[in-house]
């Protein structure tokens, strides 16, 4: 450790750690521009300027390394002199356009200007005009206003994997700019908004929206992904008008993809806010009375053998329980799913299907292999991490298909199933790399589990980590990426059925009652069914439905979520449900009461409290099914990777204008042959 002084108070620091760093270790403030914590150190904003004993001038805090034996000042007349020359000298060439300005209330130049700054300046010249650049759907210019802090510049290279941004000119005519005036090729790209400290990059669809503080602020959980970031919902009455990231370093650091960040538009479009009952072929809007009625007498004149649900993608714990509960106990059937598809998962064990290594860890694994993944598109943030962990440690990184562009570079195989049994059967080099490797990080993606041999290759890659004694208490090198927010959770709470194959039973027509909980990915050709449908937009689910029951968003009722590494979290109510819409665990227990005139919960308390007894109890009795297959059983396949549209991968999305944009915007990237 070392000692020096700030401010005449004595502070101990690591070694490697900045002045910048020091000073705030001992409380004190220090005003900057270009230094942000996740970048690299570029020193160009000179806004930091400390006076340090025995330095003839001031130093540049973010830059200076600590030393033994400093002694820094950060109050005296020198700094505040140089601080005040400082902004005089940034603001030199800044338009006075506050009063439209985006930023305005959450800009860092307008702060510090007030702080640090004077109140006028000895500059006549004109100030100098910048012109606007194309940066995308998400990203609007204002470049006069551009500080040049390179900010944006060093997370596009650094963190976002896309070194597209970049400054040409010099001094005065210094411009940051993309290099082929087109958008950035970065699921990330969004977050150099918040980045800027100036307004010179702000949110295009934001834009002229309102003012931070007419805005509601909620702070809640993402679900466009299975990573569960931390984000901040801002809310304008009920309408949603923007997300932004909550720093969590073990989750998603200070950065959420676009998807998360501007999807929210998609709440406004679509919606469902009245029940409808469908007659001849037609919609009509119908009273709550009326719907359940209808459900209550069909469900009695079924058997219950012919009953069968289907939970969503965004559906959280407590709905998923609840429905759980409403077939276990009224309509007396375990015919419930939660997949959408056949692949292969054994929950007899909570590590078969968790992200086990954490999002953390993947910064301490020296090897890491992707079989069936494409984090890029399934895990952005997760994806971010693998960047990082590789240009930080130099991370070996090796994957079956060749995945495009993921940020980094990997050594890609062949694609074929039987390389991973080679892996299994110690044939193989990467054999050897797995059993010298430390920390070693497996990556099984849900294209994998979807192979008529998921289950031989995921038990038997079990078994030969086990055999090379890769398990420890610290670490578990077997990992599953789910790609939704409701996929942990849905197998926590045991939402699916091993015993008959509900997807091909449904497929098959051999129910006469299928009731659909947000879930709009099922490919089934309807024919006799009676189909329920509830949840938020008007999707694939709601096209086929006899009966619509308007469900809430996301953003419009408290829910718990579990991400992929098993962390469970709250989501925060942030608006309300439009129309007549009401949330999902109160639909469904009004309608248990309507049935059995006994609702299965008294309130929301009761209903938490039951869910989170009955994941207590889970975890408590869980105990390993081995169900290994036989080497005869194996059968080569070529693992193709097949992911959902990223820009449309779930309802809120598809009915996102945003993210039409952004897809429109990559598709002409594609045509002109432009795409990174």
């Amino acid at each position: 450790m070392l000692k020096l002084k700030v401010n005449d108070i004595d502070v101990e620091v690591e070694e490697g750690l900045t002045v910048l760093q020091a000073c705030e270790k001992a409380g004190v403030e220090i005003p900057r521009f270009c230094y942000h914590e996740k970048l690299s150190i570029a020193g160009n904003c000179r806004m930091c300027l400390v006076e340090m004993e025995k330095s003839p001038k001031p130093i540049a805090s973010c830059a200076m390394p600590a030393a033994e034996g400093m002694n820094i000042k950060t109050n005296t007349s020198l700094v505040e002199k140089a601080r005040k020359g400082v902004m005089e000298f940034l603001l030199a060439n800044h338009p006075l356009d506050c009063p439209v300005c985006d930023q305005g209330g959450e800009c860092d130049l307008q702060d510090q200007s007030m702080f640090y700054g004077v109140d006028k300046s000895r500059f006549k010249e004109n100030k100098r005009a910048v012109p606007e650049k194309n940066m995308g759907p998400l990203i609007k210019t204002q470049m006069t206003r551009c500080i040049h802090c390179t900010r944006c510049v060093r997370f596009a290279t650094e963190v976002a994997g896309v070194p597209e941004l970049g400054a040409i000119g010099r001094g005065e005519d210094m411009q940051i700019t993309t290099y082929l005036e087109q958008s950035m090729q970065s699921e990330l790209s969004a977050n150099v908004v918040d980045l800027c400290p100036v307004g010179a990059l702000t949110s295009k669809p934001y834009i002229f929206e309102a003012r931070p503080w007419e805005l509601k602020k909620t702070e809640t959980i993402d679900v466009m992904d299975a990573i569960g970031s931390n984000i901040r919902v801002d809310t304008y009455d009920w309408e949603v008008k923007r997300v932004l990231p909550i720093i969590n370093e073990d989750i998603n650091e200070e950065w959420i993809s676009d998807k998360t960040r501007y999807a929210c538009d998609g709440l406004l479009h679509q919606r469902l806010d009245t029940p409808y009952i469908k007659y001849n072929g037609k919609f009509e809007k119908a009273s709550w009375q009326e719907v359940y009625k209808i459900i209550k007498s069909k469900l009695e004149n079924t058997s219950k053998e012919k009953v069968s649900g289907f939970v969503g993608d965004l559906t959280n714990m407590e709905t998923a329980y609840i429905f759980k509960e409403f077939f276990d106990r009224t309509l007396e059937t375990d015919n419930y799913e939660s997949r959408s598809d056949n692949r292969y998962i054994n929950i007899s064990k909570r590590e078969n299907y968790l992200f086990n290594s954490s999002i953390n860890g993947i910064e301490d694994a020296d090897l890491i292999l992707l079989l069936g993944a494409n984090p890029r598109y399934e895990a952005t943030i997760l994806n971010a991490r693998i960047r990082k962990s590789y240009l930080n440690n130099s991370t070996r990184i090796v994957s079956l298909n060749d995945c495009g562009d993921l940020t980094y570079p990997y050594e890609s195989l062949d694609e074929q199933t039987k390389t991973i049994k080679e892996i299994i059967d110690d044939t193989h080099k990467l054999s050897k790399e797995i059993e010298s490797a430390k920390k070693p990080m497996i990556i099984i993606g849900e294209s994998l589990l979807r192979l008529e041999n998921a289950q031989y290759l995921f038990d038997n890659l079990k078994d030969f980590l086990n055999k090379k004694n890769k398990f420890s208490e610290e670490w578990n090198p077997l990992n599953v990426l789910s790609c939704d927010a409701a996929t942990v959770g849905n197998f926590d709470l045991g939402v699916l059925n091993n015993k008959t194959n509900l997807i091909e039973d449904l497929k098959s027509n051999k129910f006469e009652i299928v009731f659909l909980i947000g879930q709009d990915n099922l490919n089934f050709v309807k024919k006799n069914e009676f189909v329920i449908y509830q949840g938020s937009h008007g999707d694939k689910g709601a096209e086929c439905a006899d009966i619509i029951l308007p469900g809430s968003a996301y953003t419009e009722q408290d829910g718990y979520y579990t991400n992929l590494e098993g962390k469970i979290q709250k989501a925060f109510k942030a608006s309300y449900p439009p129309g007549d819409a009401k949330e999902d665990w109160q639909i469904i227990n009004e309608l248990a009461e309507f049935m059995n005139n006994r609702k299965l919960f008294n309130d929301k308390e009761e209903l938490d409290s039951s869910m989170l007894n009955y994941l207590k109890l889970q975890s408590e009795k869980q105990t390993e099914q081995n169900n290994n297959k036989s080497n005869s059983d194996f059968n080569n396949e070529n693992l193709k990777i097949e992911i959902k549209d990223y820009y449309f991968s779930n309802v809120v999305a598809k009915s996102s204008k945003t993210m039409i944009e952004c897809n429109n915007a990559k598709m002409n990237l594609k045509s002109t042959g432009t795409e990174g």
